[in-house]
């Protein structure tokens, strides 16, 4: 097997691995000269590992509202220091919740014990309930893997390794709650075509289910009209979108605009994640969770005004 510094990837798994599109790479290469990718022996480009990783980097530094011309002829090293002050600056979710030690969990997902994870989220869950479990442990993890994962210490397979085992213990529990009473309000959850993160889309899903609500998850990448008759045929009160930082900002933006257009304005669209095109440019009529603690309010307020109290 060859060293990652000969290991090199096609511009399609770039483009998937890092949210950027094979036009931006394309005209990087040509106006900044970075990307600058070799040729395999059809003539396709094919990128390093470094490359990888540096444009991942670059994709969070845009994300923050740097510029292309400002960021690319930079080292990797000084792409970790301006992306780590500007992740430090950002809001956070609910900081790890006492006895929970995130170090500790991230270091069995790099040594491969998989096992050992499971039964620790596992007694978290147990001890924390499934609200906090989420707020405390499973959001506070996720951050610090994406994390990892920007900065090269996390391989891919690694990531969605700490990715399912979290996604099995928190469908297991969500499975578990009871059903809920009376006219609960109907949430359908899904993300955009290209969306492929699901693991926001699940936390959201455990925060409004423990809240009383009836959820009907749809998974990754659904197309915006059918969103928009699964909202219709499910007589859904609210559609609930996860974006992650990877997300095109001009596709979210345009698939919100989109959907909001196809459904009725009583159908609520509630958006969470990292996607800047949610901070940046509020769209009329969609409500805006900044954090997961913003569904127990805004279901509250949403009762209020439909009678549900």
């Amino acid at each position: 097997m060859g060293s990652n510094e000969s290991f090199t990837v096609n511009i399609a798994a770039v483009e998937r691995d890092t949210g950027l599109s094979k036009d931006t790479l394309r005209v990087w290469e040509r106006r900044y000269g970075f990307p600058a990718p070799k040729r395999d022996t059809t003539g396709q480009r094919v990128y390093s590992l470094e490359d990888v990783a540096k444009l991942r980097l670059a994709k969070r530094l845009l994300d923050c509202g740097y510029r292309p011309s400002k960021i690319l002829s930079l080292t990797s090293a000084r792409l970790h220091q301006m992306a780590d002050a500007a992740a430090a600056s950002q809001p956070r979710e609910k900081p790890p919740g006492e006895g929970v030690d995130i170090d500790l969990l991230l270091d069995l997902v790099l040594a491969h014990r998989i096992d050992e994870l499971r039964r620790q989220l596992a007694q978290f869950l147990l001890r924390l309930g499934l609200a906090r479990f989420v707020a405390e442990v499973v959001a506070p993890l996720n951050a610090r893997v994406g994390e990892a994962w920007a900065r090269g210490r996390l391989e891919i397979f690694e990531e969605h390794l700490c990715t399912e085992t979290i996604y099995g213990v928190l469908r297991t529990a969500i499975n578990g709650i009871p059903r809920p009473g009376v006219d609960p309000p109907i949430v359908l959850l899904t993300t955009f075509p290209r969306e492929t993160h699901g693991l926001g889309l699940l936390m959201a899903e455990a925060c409004f289910a423990v809240d009383g609500c009836r959820c009907i998850p749809l998974g990754v990448q659904t197309p915006v009209p059918d969103i928009a008759r699964a909202a219709r045929m499910q007589k859904i009160d609210i559609v609930a979108l996860s974006f992650s930082d990877t997300m095109n900002v001009n596709q979210a933006a345009s698939g919100i605009q989109e959907l909001r257009a196809l459904i009725p304005p009583e159908v609520a669209i509630w958006v969470g994640g990292a996607c800047p095109i949610l901070e940046r440019h509020p769209i009329d009529g969609v409500t805006r969770l900044r954090h997961l603690s913003d569904i127990g309010p805004s279901l509250a307020r949403l009762r209020r005004e439909r009678g549900r109290a």
